[in-house]
């Protein structure tokens, strides 16, 4: 793969830091990323990703667009609500730049096909809403081996994180949160509601890890849990120690298949 002369105007940005340069845009060109879920999350990281020239875009949604969608999910728009979450992504996409590849997986990730899609991916971005779609993303890429950047946010806080528990040391995303809240703790956003523009955050975030793991820059998450609030403009970290007694990536792990 070369940088062509529209390659060079469309990523000189990225191109004229010395972190990422040429090289680093032509990796940028031959990853491959799933994102899980076309929501309030994985619209801006979509469009960033698309746009930074990633070059395989994976989707998985289920879901179609709702007109109290587009209050966070930018990716979609009000011509397309009824339609599905992954072809009307998949369009926004296209027309941002049509040079990225987008597989459309249009159903749930169950843990009949976690491992399958994710094993053909490079990293797995997660903007589920709940709670056992990211356990079971969790446990199929610790599993894989494959590298997790896992975001969550609700009303006006966010989180985000780097799972990477196949490194020695590091921590699975049930080492942070070994079991789901009660739903009066964590409840959905459609119950609790959430401040539209914390997606854009949020999402840009988690997208900003992505790129710095497959560039392999800087300081990331694995074992960190990044922590916004939005209400108070507070941004802080949390370290994250592994779990020995961890059921997935602990001493004595009793989940060994999904």
């Amino acid at each position: 793969m070369e940088i062509t002369e529209e390659r060079l105007h469309r990523y000189a940005r990225h191109i004229i830091m010395d972190e990422v340069g040429e090289e680093g845009q032509i990796k940028l060109l031959q990853s491959r990323v799933l994102v899980i879920g076309a929501g309030g999350l994985g619209s801006p990281v979509l469009m960033y990703l698309a746009a930074a020239g990633v070059g395989t875009l994976g989707l998985i949604d289920d879901d179609e667009v709702d007109i109290t969608n587009l209050q966070r999910q930018i990716v979609h728009t009000t011509a397309r609500v009824g339609t599905s979450k992954v072809d009307s992504a998949t369009e926004t996409i296209a027309a941002l730049n049509p040079e990225i590849r987008v597989n459309g997986y249009k159903e749930r990730l169950t843990a009949v096909n976690a491992r399958a899609i994710i094993a053909d991916y490079d990293l797995v971005a997660d903007g589920s809403d709940n709670f056992p779609t990211r356990y079971l993303v969790n446990d199929a890429c610790y599993l894989e081996r494959k590298p997790l950047v896992t975001a969550a946010m609700l009303r006006f806080e966010g989180q985000a994180t780097t799972i990477k528990a196949y490194e020695e040391g590091k921590p699975c995303y049930r080492c942070i949160f070994p079991s789901a809240p009660p739903p009066d703790i964590a409840p959905r956003c459609e119950e609790a509601g959430i401040f539209g523009a914390l997606a854009g955050v949020v999402g840009a975030m988690q997208t900003t890890e992505v790129l710095k793991e497959l560039l392999g820059l800087g300081t990331g998450l694995a074992g960190r849990l990044l922590l916004y609030d939005a209400m108070d403009v507070m941004l802080r970290t949390v370290n994250i120690p592994k779990n020995p007694d961890c059921p997935l990536c602990g001493d004595k792990p009793t989940i060994t298949d999904v």
